[in-house]
């Protein structure tokens, strides 16, 4: 597994989010919904490795003076070849890009085999995710969802640490 620090929505945000994943759920398709764990929420993450250590979530505190963010969740992305998870970008702001590269270097000392590749400069894909193990040929109907082509003015405010090793959420405050 690995751990991830992640920015979290404000609840009007998360609950438009979260009526995309029923809204999927509804047409019988793979959807986020599907995952009821309490810590399964909308989220950016901002930065991932295998490893984190304890001292992860204090760390990442100063970043805090940033939120909260305004955003946009903006079109709908896929991600993957045979199966596919559906996503929405969250538009990159300069704002967002400022977030997650001052997230992303107050980690750094916090992971010792350093960070995945995705999440490094020039390579991370800001999203939050409505479903994971999508078959291409479901595509269509998923694309066909109102809700999934309107664009989301939101705000984030609040960051976590997920430890996916021992399914534990650290929230950072």
């Amino acid at each position: 597994m690995v751990h991830s620090v992640e920015l979290l929505f404000d609840r009007d945000t998360e609950t438009a989010v979260r009526r995309i994943w029923d809204d999927l759920a509804e047409l019988g398709l793979p959807s986020q919904a599907a995952h009821t764990a309490p810590s399964n929420r909308p989220h950016v993450t901002l930065t991932v490795a295998d490893r984190m250590d304890d001292g992860v979530t204090a760390a990442v505190r100063p970043a805090l003076g940033r939120l909260p963010l305004d955003c946009r969740i903006g079109a709908p992305m896929v991600f993957g070849g045979r199966v596919v998870t559906l996503v929405r970008l969250v538009v990159p702001s300069v704002e967002l890009l400022a977030l997650q590269a001052e997230v992303h270097r107050l980690c750094l000392p916090h992971m010792p085999d350093g960070p995945l590749p995705n999440v490094q400069h020039g390579a991370w894909t800001p999203h939050v995710t409505l479903a994971r193990r999508m078959a291409p040929d479901q595509l269509p109907q998923a694309l066909g969802l109102r809700r999934l082509g309107r664009e989301i003015r939101g705000r984030a405010a609040a960051l976590r640490h997920w430890d996916g090793n021992a399914k534990v959420v650290h929230p950072i405050d």
